[in-house]
């Protein structure tokens, strides 16, 4: 379980300044985040290091990361934000 500064840490660094990414990031930090596995966890974190043009290039399904661990992370989120069939 995160502590409550780890959780604060990793808000802000999801707030991108770039709407499209925040509308995506800060609600799944809030909402899925803490039932990730802890490898997902990581993963997300990890996400969070990347250049916003490139997570816009992957959340907009324009490209996809070459790293299978951002490409998990970013298939999890996207699966949670697209309507479900």
């Amino acid at each position: 379980m995160k502590s409550q500064t780890e959780l604060n840490r990793l808000f802000w660094h999801s707030r991108r300044g770039m709407l499209e990414l925040d509308v995506l990031l800060v609600p799944f930090l809030k909402e899925a985040y803490p039932q990730l596995s802890p490898e997902d966890q990581a993963r997300y974190e990890k996400l969070l290091s990347c250049e916003d043009q490139d997570m816009f290039g992957w959340f907009m399904q324009k490209s996809r990361p070459e790293d299978p661990d951002l490409a998990r992370i970013v298939d999890i989120i996207l699966d949670r934000v697209q309507p479900k069939e």
